[in-house]
This record gives C-alpha cells, structure tokens and sequence, in this order.
C-alpha cells in the first residue's frame, strides 16, 4: 500500500490555486479548503479528484479520495472530526451524494 506522501508526489501542481469550494447542487459552498499550511496536502489531493472525475465528488470520487489519504483515512475512522478533509469524503460515500469541486484560483 502507498502512503499518503507517495501518492501526493503525484499529484499536480495547486501553485496557482487559493483553496477548492466543494459546492451541492444548488451551487452552494458546503465546505472549503484553503492554500494554508496544514491544508495543502487535503488541497492537493482534491485537486488530483476534480481533475481525475471532471470536477464530480461522488460515491467513485470518494472512494478514490480515501485510498489516496491513505494511513490517514484509519486515523479518521479512529478519530472522528480530527480530519474533516477525509470525513466529508465518507460523507459522500455514506449518504449517496453528489457535489461539485470548484477549484479557486489566484487573483
């Protein structure tokens, strides 16, 4: 199994981005993750998910999102809140929902 750090080394570049909204159906922001330290690994990774699934956060999305977190996702499973980047990934997957990521770019 990867680790988180190796599949972030292949992610793309977030260089020109200020943070992801995560956005329902009506357009709605449901959840934000900033270009701040501490987050921009979680930023990275969704970034890698809107480019893989064309911007869709599904149940396959999801999914995706939590092999790639990796070792992380059990320390989330074990520690509910501790990671809110990994739970609302389970979220999703939990409560069949459908989002959209719009990634934000730097002005």
């Amino acid at each position: 199994m990867t680790t988180f750090a190796e599949n972030l080394a292949t992610f793309p570049s977030i260089d020109h981005l200020s943070g992801i909204d995560i956005q329902d159906a009506a357009g709605q922001t449901v959840h934000h993750i900033p270009a701040a330290p501490g987050k921009l690994g979680s930023l990275r990774l969704y970034y890698a998910l809107a480019e893989k699934f064309a911007n869709r956060l599904d149940g396959k999305a999801a999914t995706q999102g939590l092999e790639w977190f990796a070792e992380h996702t059990a320390d989330a499973e074990a520690h509910p809140g501790k990671h809110p980047n990994i739970d609302l990934l389970k979220q999703i997957i939990d409560n069949k929902q459908t989002l959209h990521i719009a990634p934000l770019k730097k002005q």
